[in-house]
């Protein structure tokens, strides 16, 4: 009953705005006829060209991507850390590791920067450079945290 009582009441306004929608749609009507029959070959370029330029990014996106994936994988390794740790000096002589090499890789397990070692030895910064990458030769090592991995399973350092 209440939606007699709002078309009554709002007629006018309804068929105002039907009207305007007839309009409306007679326009567009229109419009779509002007653009795609009297310019349909200017529609089919433009189409094609959206098309293609789409394929070409989709193409170079494709072949630019890298073939490589890098997969990390997380290891935790147990070691058991005993109480009385045994220095072994037969791997430090195997390996060639001088006594000096020996301080610095001990400070660099502890934490210490090239910087702080260099001023704990009173040596220059360079000679401690020169020893950390002795000790990374010797150790078959690329980083500290290698190194110090390495020099701890070997019983080098505790």
């Amino acid at each position: 009953m209440e939606l007699r009582k709002i078309f009554s009441e709002n007629k006018h306004i309804l068929l105002y705005g039907a009207g305007l929608a007839l309009l409306l749609f007679l326009l567009k009507w229109l419009e779509l006829r002007f653009v795609i029959f009297d310019h349909a070959l200017e529609v089919y370029v433009g189409a094609i060209a959206l098309i293609f330029t789409g394929l070409g990014i989709w193409l170079a996106l494709k072949l630019t991507k890298p073939k490589v994936e890098r997969v990390v994988v997380e290891k935790e390794i147990y070691i058991e850390k005993s109480r009385d740790f045994v220095f072994n000096e037969t791997e430090m002589n195997r390996l060639g590791i001088s006594k000096r090499e020996l301080e610095v890789l001990q400070l660099m397990a502890q934490g210490f920067s090239n910087a702080e070692i260099a001023e704990r030895l009173f040596v220059s910064l360079n000679t401690i450079k020169t020893h950390a990458s002795n000790l990374f030769f010797k150790l078959d090592a690329s980083r500290r945290t290698q190194a110090i991995e390495k020099a701890k399973s070997l019983a080098l350092i505790p």
